[in-house]
């Protein structure tokens, strides 16, 4: 909606409440409520602060040392909160409310680099200086239990009971159950510009995928986050409990987020060809090969932003519809990158985020990759055929969180494309994201060696 419109619904009493918000480096919305004239007659010119600290805390808001960014030594000042007028919308699910989504600047009025919004505009500026646009699409899945929140967390996470009593894979008749919170979640997003395609069961007990259309790529993410904090308000008003962690039980699929994009010249799909030199016309273009060589060569060691917790790698796993190795073909589950579509919808999908992923990440870092398979004159190869996941010729995905983090902190691609400061801020969250872990003391660990060690 246009400022206009916002006025509109302020005097008209149908909007009391403005949400401003950005997205924290786990991609969650944090930020503020403004009473609706006040955000009209300042927030909307001026902006408005909020403590830098945010940027430097874990999921449990605890302020972590070790940041260059913010800290204790500086005294957590502020960051500047600029509305990107162009996000505002209504929220159909929260009652007389608007949100609009902000960019996080400096006292001094530079940007601040490691925010993921800024992270992923760089690497649209480096699209824009090609020519390029970029169109995009996630695919997001979530399991949707029949507890609430508060008695899921009182029973410690144990004993949650899925939606459905079997698996649901594109079934009709079991997901009926959950219709009136589906129904809400389909019509409400479209409410709030966050245009949906179509819903489905998916493979496990209690488990949906939502699938929207595709946009360029800060829209689109900024759509997934407000997407995600939606099915959670509004599971929570219908009594139910969700979660997008990658891997929520052993015996369950995990959560994936496959990302689609291409990359537009002039109104086409430049990852087409227009029957030029060896390339045949209408098949994949020189550009697509070599961007796609980029996400072969480059994407393990920045699989950190695609895959950014400790849970994100129990969902890698053979036979899990999760890759497992670097491989691509044509409309193939197993391998990492899957080919789909023909003319302007052809494209590759990057199986490898989960649902966890923070969307602006994963899409920079699928960017970057990608791009620098065309400034390094890369080739995917033959594509691949057969069951990826029993093939011990394949590079394998990193086994763990640790393991990734090393490899992003390592890679020469990573500082280029993000810098130095980006790079050290994010291989630092997920260092302290490992201490906390090695110090946790798990069930598992309790079931193991309680009596018997």
């Amino acid at each position: 909606m246009t400022l206009a419109q916002l006025a509109a619904a302020v005097k008209s009493g149908a909007v009391d409440t403005v949400l401003t918000a950005f997205p924290d480096p786990f991609g969650r919305l944090v930020g503020k409520r403004f009473r609706a004239d006040y955000f009209l007659k300042s927030v909307a010119r001026h902006g408005t602060h909020g403590c830098n600290y945010l940027l430097t805390v874990n999921l449990d808001m605890d302020p972590l040392d070790g940041f260059a960014v913010a800290n204790w030594e500086s005294g957590f000042g502020d960051f500047e909160l600029r509305p990107d007028l162009t996000t505002l919308r209504i929220l159909p699910w929260q009652t007389a409310s608007a949100l609009v989504i902000c960019d996080l600047f400096r006292t001094d009025g530079s940007p601040v680099a490691e925010a993921p919004r800024s992270v992923l505009r760089r690497q649209l500026e480096r699209l824009r200086r090609l020519g390029l646009t970029c169109q995009c699409a996630t695919e997001l899945e979530f399991y949707l239990f029949n507890q609430t929140f508060e008695s899921a967390a009182a029973s410690g996470y144990r004993d949650l009971a899925p939606s459905s009593d079997y698996r649901i894979d594109y079934h009709l008749m079991q997901p009926t159950r959950d219709e009136p919170l589906m129904r809400a979640i389909r019509n409400g997003m479209t409410a709030a510009e966050v245009p949906v395609e179509s819903s489905k069961g998916e493979w496990s007990r209690g488990q949906h995928e939502i699938n929207f259309t595709h946009a360029e790529p800060l829209t689109t993410a900024d759509r997934h986050v407000l997407f995600k904090q939606g099915v959670k308000e509004m599971a929570a008003q219908h009594g139910k409990a969700v979660t997008f962690m990658a891997k929520y039980a052993p015996s369950e699929a995990g959560n994936s987020c496959h990302i689609h994009l291409s990359l537009w010249r002039r109104g086409s799909n430049a990852f087409v060809s227009g029957g030029t030199g060896k390339a045949k016309a209408g098949g994949p273009s020189r550009l697509f090969r070599q961007f796609l060589g980029g996400l072969m060569a480059h994407s393990p060691e920045l699989c950190l932003l695609y895959a950014p917790t400790i849970n994100s790698y129990k969902r890698y796993q053979p036979g899990s519809w999760a890759p497992t190795r670097m491989a691509w073909a044509t409309d193939n589950r197993t391998t990492g990158f899957r080919v789909v579509g023909h003319g302007n919808s052809f494209r590759p999908e990057n199986r490898m985020p989960g649902a966890d992923a923070n969307p602006y990440l994963a899409l920079a870092g699928m960017i970057a990759a990608g791009l620098a398979g065309v400034e390094e004159g890369l080739d995917c190869g033959d594509e691949y055929r057969g069951n990826a996941y029993v093939d011990p010729k394949l590079a394998r995905l990193p086994h763990s969180l640790r393991d990734a983090t090393d490899l992003f902190a390592g890679s020469r691609l990573a500082r280029s494309a993000f810098g130095d400061a980006v790079v050290d801020f994010y291989t630092h969250h997920a260092r302290l994201e490992q201490e906390a872990f090695g110090n946790a003391v798990t069930d598992w660990e309790k079931r193991r060696y309680f009596e018997q060690i």
